[in-house]
C-alpha cells in the first residue's frame, strides 16, 4: 500500500469513508488553486468502469479507488470536474466543463435566503401587505430552470428563484407555507450572492393578501386519538439478513448497498442464489432523476418544475432515520459519508434503514377433500431512505421478496405546494382548495429509475408481452371439436400473450396500457431453463401516468424522459442521467432523449432499463396540512429463471417460531376470549 493511502474494503463501489473525503479533497486543493469563493459541490466515489471489473474478476485485487469531485468556481464562473486517485495519491482528471451549472448546494440555499431578507425591495413588498417584522417571512430558494427566467437576466449566472411565506413569528418553524406571499418573486445571483430582480406582481387581494388560517400538525398542537394499542415487532433471534460492511444478504437475494449525493440510494451487484449459484440480475439501480411539473397557468406558479435529483442533489437532503418512526422492528443503518461546500465531510447518521416486515400471504393452499390447509406467510426486506425537499418529503422503498421478485416503491408525502388567491376565487380544476383562500395546483412527480440489467451475466434482449385478442370463428361452439389452428376462436374467448422481441432503442420507448396487460421482459437467450425457455425477469408497471405537457412545452424540453414511461439503451459508461450530467438552467434536449436518436442496437446488449413512474396529483382538502402518503409502485419478476417456485421452501410461521401445530391447521388462532 502506498504511503498515505487508506484501505477499504473488498467492495469496489463501497462509498467513500470520511477520511477519504478529507484525503481527496485535500489531494485537489494541494495540486490546483480552485480560486476564491469556490464551492466544493460533491465528492463521491468515481465508481469504476464496469471493463476494469471484468478484468480484475477473479484476481485478487481491485481497480484503481478514486473521487470524483465538482467544484463551482464563483468568482470566475466555471464548473469544475475532477478525479483524484486515492491510490496514487494525485489528480487524475481536471477540465472546465464549459456553459453548465451544477446541482444547488444546501449552503447556497441557505444563504440565498439571508441575501433575500436582506434586501430592501423584498421587504417593502412585504410591508406593503401589512407585514411590518419581515423576519417573519421565510423564502425558499426553486431552480431557476431556463425558459421562465426573465428575459433581461442574464440566462449564464447562476440563478435561483426566492418564493416567500409568512409565518405566524419569526421562531416559527415551516408553519409558513400556510401564507404563501403570492406574486412576489425574486431572482438571486448564487456566484456573487446578489438579488438582480425583484418581481411583485401584487396580492390577489389587496385587502386580504394572505390566506386567514394557519397550519397544525405536530404532536402538542392537534389532539390525538387515544384508543390506539401499541403494535411491537419482535424478532427475539435477531434478523434473517446478514450484513458484512455494505454486503447485504437475505433469502437467496445478494447486493451491495451504496450512495451518492445525487441519487441518494444505489443498489449494486443485485443476484440471487440459486442451488448454491450465484445468479446475477441487476448491476446497478437507482432514481437517476425526477421532474416534478405543475399545471397551473397562473404566472405565479406555471413556472414550477423540480428537478430533485439533478438540480439539488436529493441523497444531500436525506434525513436520519429513527426507530419506531420511520422503521418498525429490528433495525441495521447505514450511514450517509457526504461533503460540505467547504470539503469537509458531512455525515447523514442513519440514513439507509433496512428492516424486515411481514406482508400478508406468501402463498396458500386449503383441500377441501383433505380437510388440509398449507399457508406460508410473505416476508419483505425493506432498503430505504428519505428525502426531505422543501416542502415535500420522499419516502424510497426497494422491497425484495422471498419469491425472487422485487418491488420499487415511492411514497409521497410533507407539505403540499400552495398559492393564495382572493376570496372569491376558484381555481377551477388547475388547483383545489385546501383552505380558504389556499390553492393548490394540479401537478404531477415522474421518477426515472435506471436499472442496469444483467440477468444471468448477459447479454440481454427485450421484448414487449401484451394480451392479444383472436377474432371470433371459424367453427361452432361444439366443445368437442378439435381447433388445429391458433386463429380459430368459435366461441370468442381466446387470446394469447403476444410477444414482441424490440431490437432498437425507438421501438423499445413506450408507454404503459394496462389494458392490454402489457408489461416487458428482458431475457437471456444464451442461458435457458429445463423446459428450454430463456432465463429471464419481467418489468410489471403498476399505477402510472402520461405527462400532461405540450411537447413543445419548456418542461418536455428539459425533462424529455417523461415523455415514455420505458426507454432502453446499450449500456455506455458515461450515460447515467436521463436529463443529462447537468439539468440545472440547462435549456434541454440532453440525456435520453439525444442518446437515442442513433437509434442504436439492443438486442444481445448490456442493457439498461430506464422507467418513469409518474404520479397525478389533484389534490383535495384531505390532502392538508399534511399529506397522507400517496404510494406508487412497480415490480420486477422473475420468468423462467427459475425451474419451480423459489418460495416452495419457504417455512411455515409455526416451524420458524417452534410452536406445536395447531388441530384446525399451521396457524395458531389468537382470540379475545379466555
Amino acid at each position: 500500500m502506498a504511503p498515505g493511502q487508506i484501505p477499504f474494503d473488498n467492495n469496489p463501489f463501497e462509498p467513500l469513508k470520511p477520511e477519504e473525503i478529507e484525503t481527496a479533497y485535500e489531494i485537489l486543493t494541494t495540486e490546483y488553486d480552485l480560486g476564491e469563493e469556490s464551492l466544493c459541490i460533491k465528492i463521491e466515489l468515481s465508481e469504476p468502469p464496469k471493463d476494469a471489473l471484468k478484468a480484475d474478476d477473479g484476481a485478487n485485487k481491485h481497480p484503481d479507488r478514486r473521487a470524483r469531485i465538482v467544484v463551482r468556481n464563483s468568482s470566475d464562473r466555471k464548473t469544475i470536474e475532477a478525479v483524484v486517485s486515492l491510490n496514487e495519491q494525485s489528480v487524475v482528471y481536471w477540465e472546465h466543463i464549459e456553459g453548465v451549472q451544477p446541482s444547488i448546494a444546501i449552503e447556497e440555499f441557505i444563504a440565498c435566503e439571508e441575501t433575500v431578507k436582506a434586501n430592501e425591495e423584498w421587504q417593502e413588498a412585504l410591508q406593503r401587505r401589512g407585514v411590518e417584522n419581515t423576519d417573519r417571512g421565510m423564502v425558499d430558494p426553486w431552480s431557476a430552470g431556463y425558459d421562465f427566467i426573465p428575459k433581461d437576466i442574464d440566462r449564464s449566472k447562476r440563478l435561483a428563484h426566492g418564493l416567500t411565506y409568512l409565518r405566524p413569528s419569526e421562531d416559527a418553524g415551516d408553519e409558513g407555507y400556510a401564507r404563501p406571499v403570492s406574486g412576489l418573486h425574486v431572482f438571486v445571483d448564487l456566484d456573487c450572492m446578489e438579488v438582480v430582480k425583484v418581481t411583485d406582481y401584487g396580492p390577489p387581494d389587496e385587502d386580504e393578501p394572505f390566506p386567514p388560517e394557519g397550519m397544525a400538525y405536530r404532536e402538542g398542537e392537534v389532539e390525538l386519538r387515544d384508543d390506539l394499542t401499541a403494535y411491537n415487532i419482535n424478532q427475539p433471534d435477531g434478523p434473517s439478513w446478514s450484513v458484512d460492511g455494505h454486503k447485504l444478504e437475505w433469502q437467496g437475494w445478494q447486493m451491495h448497498v451504496g450512495w451518492t449525493q445525487r441519487e441518494g440510494l444505489v443498489l449494486h451487484n443485485i443476484s440471487y442464489e440459486d442451488d448454491d449459484e450465484i445468479r446475477s440480475v441487476i448491476d446497478r439501480a437507482s432514481c437517476a432523476e425526477m421532474s416534478v411539473p405543475y399545471g397551473e397557468q397562473s404566472i405565479n406558479d406555471r413556472f414550477k418544475n423540480a428537478m430533485d435529483v439533478g438540480e439539488y442533489n436529493i441523497g444531500r437532503l436525506a434525513k436520519s432515520l429513527t426507530n419506531g418512526c420511520d422503521c418498525l422492528g429490528y433495525m441495521h443503518y447505514w450511514d450517509a459519508v457526504m461533503n460540505t461546500a467547504d470539503g469537509e465531510v458531512n455525515v447523514v447518521d442513519n440514513a439507509i434503514c433496512l428492516h424486515e416486515e411481514d406482508n400478508g400471504t406468501l402463498w396458500e393452499r386449503s383441500d377441501w377433500r383433505t380437510e388440509s390447509s398449507e399457508v406460508r406467510r410473505r416476508r419483505r426486506l425493506v432498503v430505504s431512505f428519505v428525502a426531505a425537499v422543501g416542502n415535500y418529503d420522499y419516502v424510497f422503498n426497494w422491497y425484495f421478496y422471498q419469491d425472487a421478485s422485487m418491488e420499487v416503491e415511492v411514497r409521497l408525502t410533507g407539505i403540499n405546494n400552495v398559492s393564495a388567491i382572493g376570496p372569491d376565487e376558484d381555481p377551477g380544476g388547475y388547483g383545489e382548495l385546501v383552505a380558504p383562500q389556499l390553492n393548490a395546483p394540479i401537478h404531477q412527480h415522474f421518477f426515472n429509475f435506471r436499472l442496469d440489467m444483467n440477468v444471468d451475466d448477459g447479454p440481454n434482449t427485450l421484448y414487449r408481452v401484451e394480451n392479444q385478442p383472436i377474432p371470433t370463428g371459424p367453427g361452432d361452439l361444439n366443445p368437442l371439436e378439435k381447433a388445429d389452428e391458433r386463429t380459430l376462436n368459435p366461441g370468442g374467448n381466446a387470446f394469447y400473450a403476444k410477444q414482441e422481441k424490440l431490437t432498437r432503442e425507438k421501438e423499445a420507448q413506450d408507454l404503459i396500457d394496462p389494458l392490454k396487460g402489457r408489461y416487458w421482459k428482458v431475457v437471456n437467450p444464451k442461458k435457458k431453463n429445463r423446459l428450454g425457455k430463456p432465463t429471464g425477469y419481467r418489468l410489471m408497471p403498476g399505477g402510472n401516468v402520461e405527462a400532461a405537457m405540450q411537447p413543445d412545452s419548456p418542461v418536455m424540453e428539459r425533462s424529455g424522459f417523461i415523455k415514455n414511461h420505458l426507454w432502453v439503451t446499450p449500456f455506455h459508461e458515461d450515460e447515467k442521467f436521463p436529463a443529462g450530467n447537468y439539468p440545472n438552467q440547462h435549456p434541454g434536449g440532453d440525456g435520453l432523449p439525444a442518446w437515442t436518436q442513433e437509434n442504436r442496437n439492443i438486442e444481445e446488449e448490456d442493457l439498461v432499463l430506464w422507467y418513469t413512474l409518474g404520479v397525478n396529483h389533484v389534490t383535495r382538502p384531505e390532502d392538508w396540512p399534511v399529506l397522507s402518503a400517496q404510494v406508487y409502485s412497480f415490480k420486477l419478476q422473475p420468468v423462467n429463471f427459475f425451474e419451480k417456485s423459489p418460495a416452495i421452501d419457504v417455512p411455515p410461521q409455526h416451524a420458524i417460531e417452534n410452536q406445536d401445530v395447531p388441530s384446525h391447521g399451521n396457524c395458531e388462532m389468537n382470540s379475545d376470549d379466555d
